[in-house]
């Protein structure tokens, strides 16, 4: 059962609200009205009954917003018990409620931005939905402007995975106030110019260990053949079999993109004199990492801020920070 908030709002426009399914019927012949009356219960009932207490005089707005919006997504089958994407409506029955304040002003923006993060973060392979949306639930109460939240998603949509995000996401993260900044890097009692200055310095940064990428297709992953690596300035481009890729990984994750055999081709293959293989040890200045690989046939890549360790005995590639 529906809230009473909502079920005024929908009795007091039952018309408009019945043109409005009756139109995207016409659009999305195969839209699924029970789906969808179970989305206006899950998802969009949540941020009605948000709305209604932080800002009442604008409620009736924001559901129409919702309610328009809601139709689209069943009818793409975005949204709804059979969704493609079971991520977007815990976005919208959990997430959405958080930014009420903002919601009662600009629903269609609102919407739109978290819907479309839901749908692209939960397409990423690596990335980690869930920590998303925790972190935006918790800096929700700091954001006060459209500009604020698509900065802050951008930058905790990085913190969840998203790698190639990086650049992008030190940007945005430079236009929020200091103190909401530093609140998506959990970070509150730091000074942000210091820790912009070492996120720009340093990928890893709070991960000295690095990080594994890669499995054999067989068994899930990416790789039909053990991976040969070659570095460029701001990742790997990866050979597998036939099929080329270009791996883009940080502190916060690794995300495969494709990749051109002449990518490969002009991707360097050298190391610097930091790095050291001995055997089945590498060593990275003072610090030895014993490898569970067989000697011998080892192979090392590396850019500036990363070292790429493959081997022909397995399908996953070994990120070690440099630094």
């Amino acid at each position: 059962m529906i809230s009473p908030a909502f079920a005024t709002i929908l009795a007091s426009g039952r018309a408009q609200f019945n043109g409005r399914a009756a139109e995207a019927r016409r659009r999305f012949p195969a839209l699924d009205m029970a789906a969808f009356g179970a989305f206006l219960h899950d998802g969009v009932d949540p941020l009605v009954v948000a709305v209604a207490a932080a800002a009442p005089e604008r409620v009736g707005g924001v559901t129409l917003a919702a309610y328009d919006m809601a139709l689209e997504l069943v009818g793409h089958v975005l949204a709804g018990p059979v969704a493609k994407n079971p991520f977007l409506n815990s976005v919208w029955r959990e997430l959405t409620p958080s930014f009420a304040p903002l919601l009662s002003t600009a629903p269609v923006d609102v919407l739109g931005m978290l819907s479309n993060a839901a749908i692209h973060i939960g397409a990423v392979a690596g990335a980690r939905p869930a920590q998303w949306q925790a972190g935006m639930a918790a800096v929700a109460p700091q954001v006060g402007s459209i500009a604020q939240l698509r900065a802050v998603g951008q930058v905790l949509a990085w913190r969840a995975g998203v790698a190639h995000f990086r650049q992008g996401a030190l940007a945005a993260a430079d236009t929020l106030p200091h103190a909401l900044a530093l609140a998506a890097f959990g970070e509150p009692g730091a000074q942000w110019p210091q820790v912009h200055a070492q996120l720009m310095a340093n990928p890893w940064r709070g991960n000295a260990e690095g990080r594994e990428f890669g499995a054999f297709t067989g068994l899930g992953g990416d790789f039909a053949t053990p991976p040969q690596v070659r570095a460029t300035l701001y990742g790997f481009v990866v050979r597998s079999a036939e099929r080329h890729y270009l791996l883009v990984a940080d502190a916060y994750g690794a995300v495969l993109h494709s990749a051109t055999a002449q990518e490969f081709e002009l991707a360097q293959t050298g190391v610097p004199a930091s790095v050291r293989l001995d055997g089945a040890t590498v060593h990275v200045g003072a610090r030895s990492i014993a490898l569970d690989l067989p000697a011998g046939d080892i192979a090392l890549a590396a850019n500036a801020h990363t070292l790429a360790i493959t081997s022909p005995w397995t399908h996953a590639i070994r990120l070690l920070p440099l630094a």
